[in-house]
């Protein structure tokens, strides 16, 4: 069935990205599995190639397109498995804070060099004590003239080990009260004093993306690169999570899509008491209730893609599509790996690999406990 929300141009543009990434991305998958980290020179070609930020203005060399071509990106990377190039994270999460945030002198120096691949991008909130809650940050950046000291660190920070630039959350007011009106943005540059990179963290899943620790120790950052003004961090984080949320759902359901379409060929292939198991009426059944929730997860995502793209507040419902999405990811590669029986538990096959990616959704971004607490409060329930 045809999805309405993308045109011809869109459906286009999808036919190109996927042959750009069966021969650029695709062949590089297992490696990058295994180093747990992916290749700067595929940055630069999906950049190169104006894969990276159709959805940036064309005066610092984006496309100036919809929001749909990037989630076109993410819907295929997500349906290949390609979990260790975190373009979502850099194009649809880092880069609008610089896009809507950022001076113009910002911009020229960083956007430019994050749309072509050059620059790669992440965010650093979370800390070792503090997750969910933004407000409770302890990295500081305490102004000393023309230049911020920070101090602090930070874990699970994706693209820790690739990234050039990293948008830093900090109290910049430690006695603000409340809390979060002290926190901004910082902008600081990889090889700048100060600044260390940890480990590169092991995981349970999403073995190809480079997550890690970072530390700053007296790490000097000019005034210039503060990111919006004092006190505006908050804000700032809170507006964009609309789009990182949104972003995690269309992710989820592509995925849960290859988790199924896979399972269905096995299944097929598979004998058992002399027969397919899709012979077995359970298998039957269980899947044609998977695929009867993939359509319906599926169907609110498009809804809620053309509505941010009108530029609609719909945190309410993102909130809910993050948590439905994910929880559905969840549970479709558990149901999906017990139909392969014991190869399930191989890695050999990739199904294995979808339950261990599975099991981060419904916590990072917020928890799926936090989305909940967000609908009930819109809802004037608390």
């Amino acid at each position: 069935m045809r999805r309405e929300i993308f045109s011809d141009e869109h459906e286009h543009f999808r036919a190109e990205f996927r042959r750009f990434a069966d021969a650029e991305i695709e062949p590089k998958l297992d490696e990058w599995n295994a180093r747990g980290i992916s290749d700067r020179s595929a940055w630069r070609k999906m950049g190169e190639a104006g894969f990276l930020a159709a959805n940036q203005p064309e005066e610092y060399g984006g496309a100036g397109a919809d929001f749909l071509y990037d989630a076109i990106v993410i819907e295929e990377l997500s349906y290949l498995r390609a979990h260790a190039l975190q373009a979502s994270l850099h194009t649809d999460i880092c880069m609008p804070y610089l896009t809507r945030f950022g001076s113009e002198e910002q911009k020229q120096r960083y956007l430019t060099k994050a749309i072509t691949g050059e620059c790669l991008l992440a965010v650093a909130m979370t800390e070792p004590g503090t997750g969910s809650d933004l407000a409770s940050v302890q990295a500081k950046a305490i102004r000393d003239g023309d230049d911020y000291v920070v101090n602090g660190a930070k874990t699970f920070i994706s693209n820790g080990q690739n990234c050039d630039l990293v948008i830093v959350v900090v109290k910049t007011d430690p006695h603000a009260d409340p809390p979060h009106k002290g926190i901004s943005l910082i902008l600081v540059e990889a090889d700048t004093p100060g600044f260390e990179r940890g480990r590169n963290l092991k995981k349970l899943g999403l073995k190809g993306q480079d997550t890690s620790e970072m530390f700053f120790r007296d790490c000097r950052v000019p005034v210039d690169n503060l990111l919006g003004k004092e006190g505006q961090g908050f804000k700032i984080l809170m507006e964009n999570l609309q789009q990182e949320r949104l972003c995690i759902g269309i992710g989820s359901i592509a995925s849960c899509r290859r988790s199924l379409d896979d399972t269905v060929e096995y299944v097929k292939q598979r004998k058992a008491f002399g027969q397919p198991i899709a012979a077995f009426q359970n298998t039957q059944f269980k899947l044609a209730e998977l695929a009867s929730q993939v359509e319906i997860g599926q169907a609110f995502i498009d809804k809620l893609m053309a509505a941010h793209v009108r530029g609609e507040e719909i945190v309410s419902e993102v909130s809910m599509a993050k948590w439905w999405t994910t929880d559905l990811q969840r549970r479709l590669s558990a149901e999906c790996l017990q139909l392969f029986g014991g190869y399930g538990f191989m890695q050999e096959y990739p199904i294995s690999r979808d339950y261990a990616d599975a099991a981060v959704q419904p916590i990072y971004a917020g928890t799926n406990e936090i989305m909940k607490l967000i609908i009930a409060r819109r809802m004037g329930l608390g």
